[in-house]
């Protein structure tokens, strides 16, 4: 990772994000993997159209889903003045994104919407409360998904990046159990595109930090965690590693998704194919997995390390690359 510098880094992160997601969009939320193989096959390697009568029904391979134009949102917000801006993020969804919601899953931009997202609408929208008191207990990985925009631009930065990401995570998600395993994600990210390897060294890193304020002691247990999933990794002793779903859990908790990056991300640290490839065929919330991944790895290997054919699938590549660019100079 030496030769990568930070800034590559910091576009991968954000570009492998993008492709996770998208990779995610057509084959979203299968618990039955026999049914998941029967419309795509033993391999998904690719982009593909969702069923219609499934989740994203209607959109078309390489798009975004709702968490990626979320993300989208919270890249503009911080590039207007380079700095993270709460009020004007919250603008944004109250203008930009919940006038076209209905507090239902299966509607909105993305073809689905998360239950923190939905959580957060109807109060804001129904119940008319102010940011700060419209938090839910969803405990999925929407607020991580958004905030690697905040991990990328304060990489260099541990102290703002904890504080910011800690902010942003409570304006839809107030449990303590999610709010520290975000904030650790992203801690993770951030040494990941500082240049630092996903190893058994990793965690103790973090926690120096706790001792030194940069980072908010919660609980130690989720720094931990990065460092003892990554040492389960090098052991190889799952096979084939999609199989890590089946391990940890499939469905959409942090508690589950997390250890399960950690695990692909750890495993295939300079293999950003095979890392969101086999995030995306263990089934369930492939989706969130695979966006998670595909940051993770997307920071180890720089933007010259994800394969060009899954840049070129994207919907509008050239934009995206270019946001990502943008954010990615902020961070160095």
């Amino acid at each position: 990772m030496s030769d990568i510098n930070l800034e590559e880094r910091a576009i991968g992160a954000i570009m492998g994000a993008y492709i996770g997601d998208a990779l995610g969009l057509g084959v979203h939320w299968f618990y039955d993997l026999d049914e998941q193989r029967k419309y795509y096959g033993d391999w998904i390697d690719d982009y593909n159209n969702p069923q219609l009568d499934r989740y994203h029904g209607g959109m078309k391979a390489g798009q975004q889903s709702q968490s990626g134009l979320i993300l989208n949102m919270l890249i503009d917000s911080l590039l207007i003045d380079g700095e993270y801006n709460e009020y004007d993020f919250c603008n944004r969804l109250d203008n930009d994104l919940f006038p076209l919601l209905d507090g239902t899953a299966n509607f909105g931009p993305g073809g689905f919407t998360n239950q923190s997202i939905r959580e957060a609408w109807t109060q804001r929208t129904l119940n008319n409360k102010p940011w700060g008191q419209v938090a839910g207990f969803a405990d999925n990985t929407e607020a991580a998904e958004r905030t690697i925009a905040l991990a990328v631009r304060y990489a260099s930065n541990s102290k703002k990046l904890a504080a910011f990401v800690s902010n942003n995570t409570l304006l839809t998600q107030c449990d303590d159990n999610v709010q520290s395993m975000t904030i650790v994600f992203n801690a993770t990210l951030g040494m990941l595109i500082q240049g630092h390897p996903l190893d058994a060294k990793l965690s103790d890193k973090m926690l120096n930090l706790i001792g030194n304020y940069s980072l908010p002691c919660q609980r130690r247990t989720p720094y931990e965690t990065p460092s003892n999933v990554a040492l389960a990794a090098s052991e190889d002793l799952i096979h084939p590693a999609w199989k890590v779903a089946l391990v940890y859990g499939m469905p959409c908790a942090v508690n589950y998704q997390f250890p399960t990056c950690y695990y692909l991300a750890a495993r295939y640290s300079d293999d950003f194919e095979n890392a969101v490839l086999h995030a995306i065929n263990g089934g369930g919330q492939n989706m969130a997995r695979a966006m998670l991944t595909g940051a993770l790895v997307g920071a180890q290997v720089g933007v010259q390390g994800i394969p060009q054919r899954f840049i070129d699938g994207l919907e509008q590549p050239d934009a995206l690359l270019k946001r990502a660019r943008q954010l990615a100079a902020l961070a160095n």
